[in-house]
């Protein structure tokens, strides 16, 4: 993910959380600082990176509104990406059906010819 475009949406995210000014104005700092040409080939591994990455700032550790926003939008993003995960995993637990076939086949080992 483009560290810009996770910014982004980080941003919009805190916004829809009534995040502190003060916040906002720590991600528009970083947002800056990454549409620098130097930061253009930044990448993130995901949203809940960049949220733990903006937290470990001086200024979120400095500013108690602007930890508390951060911590905030970082355990939403964990329960989304526990929440999916589960889903994910429960998709995968679903049998699968057997083919036409692997009963033929199991019909031809067992001797049992139609």
């Amino acid at each position: 993910m483009n560290v810009s475009e996770g910014l982004q949406q980080i941003k919009s995210r805190l916004e829809d959380r009534d995040a502190s000014p003060q916040t906002l104005a720590l991600v528009d700092q970083i947002m800056r600082r990454a549409a620098l040409p130097a930061a253009q080939p930044a990448a993130a591994q995901s949203l809940l990176q960049l949220v733990r990455m903006l937290s470990r700032t001086p200024i979120a550790h400095s500013n108690v509104d602007i930890y508390n926003d951060l911590v905030g939008l970082e355990e939403d993003l964990s329960s989304a990406a526990v929440a999916f995960k589960a889903r994910q995993e429960a998709e995968d637990a679903k049998p699968v059906p057997k083919t036409k076939k692997f009963y033929k086949e199991r019909r031809e080992r067992e001797g049992k010819h139609p």
